[in-house]
Order: C-alpha cells, then structure tokens, then sequence
C-alpha cells in the first residue's frame, strides 16, 4: 500500500505559513544576475513572465492594505518567522537546519527514512517562507540583501545535498512529487529575478528526475484526485519557470482525468461523494486540496495560450454545491469527511505549527470557493459570495478572519466577500442529503444541523496511516454528529479527538474489546462485509440505515436513523457478540469544555453538577443537556449516564503531534447492552436545541412517535402529525401498512395538499425486482421514474420495480395522489 505525507506535518514544519500563504505582492528588486552566480540568462517570452506574475499574485495575494488588520499583525508575524528562521540555517552534511535533518546512509526505521523525506520538504517549506518574507511589504525584511542571499544558499544547499537529478528518493513518494517541488518553484517564481540560468537548470533537472511525465501519463495509485492536481501544479509551475510550453500543456491535458463522474475509487460521484484513498470520504481534506489547486491552476491558465477548456470543468464548479457545501456549517467543515485529518494537533517537533480543527479546515474551503467563482459563470459566483459570506458571519466559535492558519491570500479574498456590500448572505439551508457512495448523510433543519457516518463494503470503518487517526476505529460505526446555529460549534474543535473516550463516539454501538491502535490496518484496508447501507430520502427527511459489523470483533447490529423537521429518532436492534466484553451503543458524548458547568436533567431532576459523577438511570423517559439539547426515551429506558473529566494527548492518536495533556469534561450517556448480548436493542430521540420544557412535552406527548417495528428484520416509525412513515426492511416483510417483498429502504411523507411522496431505495445495490404494498387508498400516480414498472392504485398501492442493482442505492421518488 502506498503511504502518504501528512500534508499538516508538512506545512507546520514552514514555521506557520502554509506553502499557499497568500501575501500582498510588491516588486522585486532585481540585483544583477552575475551577482547570484552563473551565467547571464536571456528573457523569457511576454506570455511567460505574465504567468509568472500572476502566479506570483496567486501565492502572495492582492486588494489589501499592508497597514490594517489583521494583514499588518500577519505580516510583522512573518518577518519575525524569516528572521528567526534566517538565524536558525546551519547548512551542514544532512541538514539545512539542525532540526531537520533529511539525510542518513543508514536509517534505522522505515519511520525514520519517512521523517527524513518530510524534512527535506520542510526544509523547501521554509526557504518559502523566507522569500515571501523578502517579497512583501510591512515585514521588516522587504527586499533585504541579507536575506536574499541567505534563501540562494539554502536553494544550493538542498540541490547539492538532496534534491538534485542524481538523487535516487527514499522515504514518502509525497514529499518528493509534491511538498519539495511545489515550495521549491514556489520561491523561483518568487525570487525569479535573483536565480541565474544555472540555478534555473539544475532546480528544472531536478524536478524532472523526480516528477517526470510519466508522473501523470495514467490516472492510476498516487495520481488521482487531490494528488493529480498537485502534480499537474507541479509540472505547470516547471514549465512556468522554465520557459516550457509543453510542460504546461502537458499540466493542463493531464487535469481533464480529475473532472468526470466516477462510479468506483478515487473522484467526484454524481451524488456529491468524493472518495480519496479508493475508500475514504475526503471532501473535507484531500477534496479542500483538489478545490483549491484547481481554482489556482484555472486563475493561472486562464487567458493564456494554455487555458482549461475542457468542458467537464463544470463538473467541479457543480461540485461547489453538490459536494462540498453539504458539508459546511457555519464555517466548519464536518469531521465525517476529513479522514485522518482530524487526528491533527499542534507537531511534537515544531511548536510554531497550529492545530488543525473543523473550523480551520473549512476556511480554506471558503476561499478556494471564493478563487473557483471568478473562473465560474457571474451566477453562480455571485451565488457562492452570498454562501461564503453567510458561513463568515455566522462562525461565531472562530471568526474565519481570526484563523491564524489561514493564509493572507485566503484572508484577503474573504475580507473581499466580506466587504463586498453588493453580495447578500445566504442561509443554511434545510433538507437532507444522502451520499450513498461514501456512506455518508447530513440533516439540515433551521437552527441545527447533523451528520451520520457509516461503513461498508465499499467505504472503510477509518483511515490510519504515517501514525495519524490510530484510535479512530469507530467513526464508521454510525457516529451522529451535531451542531447548533448559536450553540455546540466547538463540540468537536475543542480537543476533542484527543480526549473523547473512543469507544463512546456519540451514536455509535460498539464493542469494548480492547482493539490496538492502527487497528484494521492503514488506508482504510478495513472493510466490513456488509451491503446493506444507506436509506430513502425526499431531500427533506429520510430513512437511514446500517447493518453494522464490528472491527476486528464478533459484533452485529443493525441500526437506523429517521431524519425528521426537530427530531432524529434513532433505533437500534439485533445486537450481538460474543467477544466476551460489554456492548453499548452511545445516546451522547458531549464535549463541555474546560470547566463543564452545564446542568443536566432527567425527568425534571437536576442532577449533581460534579465531576466524576454516574448514575444509572432507571425507566428514563427524557434527559436535557442545558443549552444543549433533548433525548426522549420512548415508553421508558435504563440508561447510564456520567460526567467525566478525561485527559489526553494529541501524541497518543498522532504520533507526530504534540505530548501536552490536555483536559475536557464530558456528560456521557449510554445503553450498556452487557457482555455478550444476544439480541439488545435501544430506541432514543434527539431534539436538538431543545429546551427541557420541550422535551418533557415531547416525551409526554406518546401518541407523536409510533415505533412500527425494532427487530433484527425490521425497524421502522410513524409520526402521523408529519405524515411521516419510515421503515426499513432489513429482510422482506410487513411493518404497519407497508410490506415489501425484499430488501429496502422506504420513506413515505403524507402532504396537507392530499398527495405523498413514496421514496424507496435499494441499499444492497442488489435488486432486480421488488414489490412494495402501502396499504393506503391512493387515487393514482401522477409521477415515477423509469425503475417502476408497474403501479396499481385503489384501496391500497402496489408498486412494482425493475432491476435496481444499477441505482447507486439512489433514492426512487413515486408521487401519488391519495384516495
């Protein structure tokens, strides 16, 4: 299996200015070239010192004043990390900073030849860092000799020493192909004027010995998706530098793989998935990678002799809204699509690195959307301003202008939405989106806003690997995700990861045997032999379901989530196992923060707000979280619940990450299935944002929640005050007034205006004929897709299907008028 640099380890180690760290652009003074070495160049035709301009803007940023905040606070930051990094250089054997060492004859681990490929991308990182310092205005270093000097010895060192046409490359293919070249013409562009024709040969040799063409000559292992826009930045960046018409042209042929559908592995589906990894759900890393380097290679190209005409291009604009700002709230980007991202905490080696969050994934997002609209149509630009705005303002938790990971090129182009007052904000919207090809869905209802995390044979229980996410076992195991509009934003930013107790993921049902870390094995080898996976939707409720098998244990259960207008009601039913430890599927683990001065009460009862605290609670019919939310326990359950001071480090899930311990409190709720249960179930509902008064209504309110069905075969609910009937059918049967020949998910919303919406899928992806009954007078069927192939109405409706194996588990949407 191949292995991939962590792109964090790699950017933290610039001393806290991403490679892309966008900086107000100033001229450059141009010394002689005979006083950089070598021999006199000539220049280079107009078309390509225009692409080096704008590149230069690109990476540098433009439309700021150097003297107002937060750029001036940035910049005087940056002139602080050149110079401490200018006084830190020791070119030396191995080394161009003491603590980096990139080289050794002998490594002694596999882990060890990894480090040190990092190091020497890091080391590149820095010299970037160095010469945006020269580059720009308001640093204290703009166009200082010293420095400039000092970034040519640095850029001889590592040629001389590493990085040069007769290295063989050890360690992280990534850190070759991607982190030192892309830093490294980084700064040629930057310093262009400084670099002798010598200099500019051997640096093209050597990113042609390690990126060839032959890099992106298949779209095939390392160069797909976010990976193959990298190289093409790569090698268009080469060509930009060199002069070289077909290295751009090659760059831009080779980015037309990424833009179709794909219907397996790596890329963009069409239901908004984007899979990286072959099996993980990436939109929130490796997709915010391949937004935001198309957007910079579209700018780029644009205009030029090389422009991106491709016409599948508008596949990634559409992509804009069908897959990435599903999962954008109030400016974070969900966990549940950032892999091993979320493992990421401030380095262990470099104290300067920030912290990696949800929020500040979901900013660079913002301005990659902002870069991506000025190629898009004046609609949907002006669309994705409003979007971008509305996110800005409503991230309270960490004001995207306040990122200290964010770039000033990020910081400038939302300051520029920001400021823009023809651009109005648009609100989150409502409704429900199920992405059936990386077992994935979000629920969007005013004030709140959920996602469901789940896995199968196609999408793996979690991704490991180069030491990051080691305890990130049950995340595909049904993890129920929720934020509010004014509350809870933080719940997964606030240390998190490191401190939550990770065989008590909010929703999940686990077993507590003891697994080790990296379990499963790295890259999402992990898959569980399940098929069932997925649900009926009609874009504003849904049926949702998972037929879970536990890792690396003898685990079943079958578990489902009904998706309604205040309230997710989550059912539980079939759980197994034998692997002698207890069971529990987890109602809630709310983080709390530091202090966790947070009331909590059950049935009308306060109780202690004290830390440790449990109690088990028996016949619970609703518990309230204060400021928080409500559970609402149908006809009564035992429960156990507890506040919890927990420690942890951000080391013992990423090896690369720092050894502080940290402390949150957390009020945990579960059902403990004991050990080795036979047949357990559990039924809650979340209210979230409600107030204690409203979930003890609701509870009392018995007659709101009917539960149809909570078998192993079946499970499924009515809400008659919503028209609202959910099942899904695990196996063939009659639940209520539906029956159903085989394996599905069905949906049903009843309308005031005497219609309904049928919804069915076929999660399996294995049908090919189904029957439904709905024992329900329907007057006829005034719309169905071509999969029905027979419809009889009257006292009840029966609806035959065709072959729904082909369907992607898509929903199938059959509108009738009732009787």
């Amino acid at each position: 299996m191949t292995r991939f640099w962590p792109r964090r380890t790699f950017l933290a180690a610039t001393g806290g200015t991403a490679l892309a760290l966008g900086l107000a652009s100033t001229p450059l003074l141009r010394p002689e070239a005979a006083a950089a070495g070598g021999t006199p160049r000539t220049e280079s035709g107009e078309e390509f010192t225009a692409l080096r301009a704008k590149w230069r803007t690109l990476i540098l940023g433009e439309g700021f004043s150097p003297t107002a905040e937060p750029f001036r606070s940035r910049l005087t930051d940056l002139g602080a990390t050149a110079t401490q990094l200018r006084s830190s250089m020791a070119p030396a054997t191995g080394s161009l900073w003491p603590d980096l060492v990139f080289d050794d004859p002998e490594p002694d681990t596999d882990q060890e030849s990894y480090s040190f490929s990092g190091n020497m991308a890091s080391s590149y990182g820095r010299l970037n860092t160095m010469a945006q310092a020269y580059c720009q205005q308001g640093t204290g270093l703009t166009g200082n000799a010293g420095l400039g000097t000092d970034i040519l010895t640095g850029l001889d060192h590592l040629y001389a020493q590493v990085y040069n046409e007769s290295r063989t490359r050890y360690g992280n293919w990534y850190s070759w192909q991607i982190g030192a070249p892309q830093a490294l013409l980084d700064v040629c562009v930057l310093i262009y004027d400084q670099l002798s024709a010598t200099r500019l040969a051997n640096y093209a040799k050597a990113v042609d010995h390690f990126v060839p063409d032959s890099a992106v000559s298949s779209y095939t292992g390392t160069s797909t998706g976010a990976n193959r826009v990298d190289l093409c930045r790569v090698l268009a960046l080469r060509g930009v530098v060199g002069d070289d018409p077909a290295k751009i042209a090659l760059a831009r042929d080779a980015l037309s793989p990424v833009f179709p559908y794909v219907t397996g592995g790596d890329g963009l589906y069409t239901d908004g998935s984007f899979i990286q990894h072959t099996t993980v759900p990436y939109t929130g890393s490796y997709g915010s990678v391949m937004l935001g380097g198309l957007g910079m290679l579209f700018a780029l190209l644009a205009g030029s002799s090389w422009a991106v005409t491709d016409a599948d291009r508008q596949i990634v604009f559409d992509a804009v809204e069908n897959a990435w700002a599903p999962f954008l709230y109030n400016g974070l980007v969900m966990d549940g699509v950032s892999g091993r991202a979320i493992s990421r905490g401030i380095s262990a080696s470099d104290a300067r690195s920030i912290q990696q969050d949800d929020h500040l994934r979901g900013h660079p997002i913002l301005a990659s959307i902002v870069l991506l609209g000025q190629g898009a149509s004046a609609a949907e630009n002006t669309r994705w301003r409003g979007l971008v705005k509305g996110w800005m303002q409503r991230d309270y938790y960490s004001p995207p202008m306040n990122d200290p990971a964010l770039g000033l090129t990020g910081l400038a182009r939302l300051k520029g939405v920001q400021d823009d007052t023809a651009v109005s904000a648009i609100a989150e919207p409502t409704g429900h989106r199920l992405f059936t090809n990386m077992s994935r869905a979000t629920h969007r209802r005013p004030g709140w806003a959920a996602s469901i995390s789940m896995a199968d044979r196609r999408i793996t229980y979690y991704e490991t690997g180069n030491g990051e996410n080691l305890r990130g076992w049950h995340t595909g195991s049904g993890m129920l995700y929720w934020w509010g509009d004014t509350y809870g934003n933080g719940q997964y930013s606030d240390a998190f990861w490191p401190t939550v107790d990770p065989y008590r993921l909010p929703g999940i049902t686990a077993s507590r045997k003891a697994l080790a870390d990296a379990a499963g094995g790295d890259w999402g080898a992990s898959l569980p032999d399940v098929n069932w996976v997925g649900g009926a939707t009609d874009g504003q409720r849904a049926a949702i379901g998972q037929y879970l098998k536990g890792l690396q244990s003898t685990l079943l259960a079958k578990k489902s989530w009904f998706c309604l207008d205040d309230a997710i009601v989550c059912l539980g039913a079939g759980i197994k196992c034998s692997d002698g430890t207890a069971v529990e599927s987890t109602v809630e683990n709310r983080n709390l923060g530091p202090t966790g001065s947070t009331t909590f009460t059950v049935d009308g009862t306060t109780k202690p707000l004290t830390y440790p605290w449990s109690e088990t609670l028996t016949g619970a019919t609703w518990a309230h979280i204060g400021g928080h939310g409500g559970y609402v326990f149908p006809g009564g359950a035992t429960v156990k619940a507890q506040r919890e001071a927990r420690d942890g480090r951000w080391s013992t899930i990423n090896k690369g990450s720092s050894t502080t311990t940290l402390n949150r409190k957390y009020l945990t709720m579960w059902v403990d299935h004991g050990t080795n249960p036979v047949n357990a179930s559990y039924a809650y509902t979340l209210l979230p944002g409600a107030t204690a008064a409203l979930t003890s209504a609701r509870a009392a309110d018995t007659g709101w929640l009917q539960i149809l069905a909570n078998t192993d075969n079946q499970q499924g609910v009515s809400v008659p005050s919503l028209g609202f009937t959910g099942v899904n059918f695990w196996f063939g049967g009659t639940v209520g007034t539906l029956t159903a020949s085989a394996p599905c998910a069905v949906m049903i919303s009843e309308r005031s205006d005497g219609t309904a919406v049928v919804c069915v899928s076929d999660p399996m992806r294995m049908q090919t004929d189904l029957t439904l009954t709905w024992n329900r007078a329907v007057a006829s069927v005034t719309a169905k897709p071509a999969t029905v192939t027979g419809a009889t109405t009257g006292a009840s409706l029966r609806l035959t299907f065709g072959d729904l194996s082909g369907t992607a588990g898509v929903t199938q949407k059959v509108t009738v008028k009732l009787g």
